[in-house]
């Protein structure tokens, strides 16, 4: 890309605190926009969509001049569909790992130490003494080793657990720590669930993930096994969850399901030792500092005519 000393033009959605938190930007001329109303520039060098909202509305793109989508989502599944053909996309690796790895644990540790129970409990005043099993000495499986499952892992690494891990492809990898670890490929994946006591689900949602944990998949989970999924609620076949759910042969714990938002009468909601939060896993006071931070360094990208970072599609 070439250098331009023509301000750089830069869209942001409204009311969430997006404009606020980048301030004064030298070359940079920000206007709102949510991708509903008309574009309010013929050209618009990036464009930040909101990061709640249907990915339809990227449709609106294709009326404008745009060198870079700035998604606020790691995940960017489906939205090539809507997305003009040929516009660069970059995700927003960096902003959500750690908050996102943040929930994984907080699931998995209320659900192990049975949480939401003892909540119940507190709102009848009742005293009710019960032992529950400990995040340590547990075998966890981790499935998907991209940002937020190493993310996962570094959180992990003080509680006493026996860590497999396991994405698409087997191969050896260095981890946060710097340390070499191995990773087991999918085709390993219902041999490596019969052996967890929890399954932490951090992949990405693609052909090859979905319904990757389907009937089969779950009825090598062991009796008593805990789901904890981070990822996409299409990650997971929900008929089967839930029947292996009602059977109390399984327990879930989910930030992501299928379909969202999760209709009030869908079955799930009323399965045991199952614990459902709604799709809150990167949405914490960590994303608009570093959401802020990404975009600032694209535009720097931008204005120096380099490469932008975290490009998927579009390339």
């Amino acid at each position: 890309m070439a250098e331009s000393s023509e301000p750089l033009v830069v869209s942001l959605p409204t009311g969430e605190g997006l404009r606020e938190a980048l301030g004064v930007v030298a070359g940079v001329e920000f206007v709102d926009w949510d991708l509903i109303e008309p574009a309010p520039r013929e050209r618009i060098d990036l464009v930040v969509p909101p990061y709640w909202g249907h990915a339809r509305h990227l449709a609106a793109i294709g009326g404008v001049d745009a060198r870079l989508v700035q998604w606020q989502s790691i995940g960017y599944n489906g939205i090539d569909a809507h997305l003009p053909a040929g516009v660069p996309v970059a995700n927003a690796a960096t902003v959500h790992e750690a908050s996102t790895a943040e929930l994984a644990l907080a699931l998995a540790l209320a659900a192990q130490r049975d949480i939401p129970g003892f909540v119940r409990d507190g709102l009848a005043h009742r005293w009710e003494l019960r032992s529950m099993p400990s995040l340590a000495d547990r075998r966890v499986l981790l499935v998907g080793y991209g940002g937020v499952g190493k993310a996962i892992e570094a959180r992990l690494a003080g509680f006493e657990v026996s860590l497999t891990r396991l994405a698409r492809t087997a191969r050896t990898e260095r981890n946060l720590a710097g340390a070499d670890v191995p990773v087991l490929g999918f085709s390993g994946l219902h041999a490596a669930l019969a052996e967890a006591d929890i399954v932490i689900l951090a992949v990405p949602l693609t052909d090859a993930t979905r319904e990757l944990i389907d009937a089969d998949a779950l009825a090598a989970m062991p009796d008593g096994a805990l789901l904890v999924n981070v990822a996409r609620g299409a990650v997971v076949d929900t008929d089967a969850l839930v029947v292996e759910l009602n059977r109390g042969r399984l327990r879930a714990a989910l930030d992501v399901t299928r379909p969202e938002p999760l209709p009030e009468d869908h079955p799930l909601w009323e399965c045991p030792n199952t614990l459902i939060t709604p799709h809150v896993g990167g949405d914490s006071s960590a994303m608009l500092p570093r959401m802020s931070a990404l975009i600032r360094r694209q535009i720097a990208h931008l204005q120096a005519g380099e490469r932008p970072e975290n490009l998927v599609l579009g390339v």
